[in-house]
């Protein structure tokens, strides 16, 4: 599949499942799709999604920084001081056959940082895979698996 056919089936699958547009505060990401709801195990989230969309090839200290600022674009969006909220957010790479060393960079990626929770997905257009983190055997499993369940409706076509 290719990067076009990619986008085009991301795109339809963030709106059979709810997720929006956001046209402001974007700090470059095009496009962004954001999505509030409760989940059973973690409580209420705002997830936000990206696809990223270069021609070229992400090394794995591209994916890092690309997953950096997308963290900021999360603080600066979700800022949610009169109830609790679980920010989630996912930065996907579609790559052909990309190197091992980009998909080790995604899976070890630190996600939780500044009260937020950012996920590098990194999807392998040519083998049609997608990689990301896996969901923990022990503490912490529900941002993980709900982690997992979002790749899996988002992103995984």
């Amino acid at each position: 599949m290719d990067r076009t056919q990619y986008r085009d089936a991301v795109v339809e699958n963030r709106r059979k499942h709810g997720f929006e547009p956001v046209d402001e505060h974007t700090n470059g990401f095009d496009p962004i799709w954001e999505r509030r709801d409760d989940d059973d195990s973690i409580g209420a989230v705002a997830v936000l999604a990206t696809l990223v969309d270069d021609e070229s090839d992400p090394t794995p200290e591209d994916l890092v920084a690309t997953a950096d600022s997308f963290r900021d674009v999360l603080v600066d969006r979700v800022d949610d001081r009169h109830e609790s909220t679980t920010p989630l957010g996912y930065v996907v790479f579609a790559v052909s056959d990309p190197d091992p060393a980009l998909v080790d960079a995604a899976r070890s990626y630190t996600v939780a940082r500044r009260r937020t929770n950012v996920f590098p997905i990194v999807y392998d257009a040519e083998a049609e895979t997608l990689h990301r983190h896996e969901v923990p055997r022990l503490k912490g499993r529900g941002i993980y698996r709900r982690q997992a369940e979002d790749a899996d409706r988002l992103f995984d076509v």
